[in-house]
């Protein structure tokens, strides 16, 4: 049984990643398409489907032979938290994104400050 569904979520792609498969198939929830639309949008992955089958999936395309560097952050025996202030820019000169749990919503650390908002940092590409 997985404790951590976004753990296990970004495992799946990391390891599809470096076997330079060009796709995976995820359990659905609605947090992990959140964080697939933000992938999306910063063209991490290609594209993803949610698939109707007795219990839905996420199927992800992945680009081949682009790997992809997925870090969880906070994790559910330690949640890390951030103001506002505190919010920067991940390694490789910006090259990269945080993704932050806000009241708002799902949404990358930049929208956060220009929204003038804290939260908790999920996890960080690059």
């Amino acid at each position: 049984m997985n404790t951590d569904p976004i753990a296990d979520l970004l495992t799946r792609i990391r390891n599809s990643s470096g076997a330079n498969l060009s796709s995976c198939t995820i359990p659905y929830s609605k947090i992990k398409e959140n964080i697939l639309k933000i992938l999306v949008e910063k063209s991490f992955v290609t594209k993803y489907e949610k698939v109707e089958n007795k219990f839905p999936e996420l199927v992800v395309q992945l680009e081949e032979g682009k790997t992809i560097t997925l870090k969880r952050i906070s994790k559910p025996g330690q949640r890390i938290y951030v103001k506002k202030d505190d919010l920067k820019r991940p390694l490789l000169s910006g090259l990269g994104v945080r993704i932050i749990s806000t009241s708002k919503g799902l949404m990358t650390s930049e929208e956060a400050y220009k929204k003038d908002l804290g939260g908790e940092i999920i996890c960080e590409v690059y």
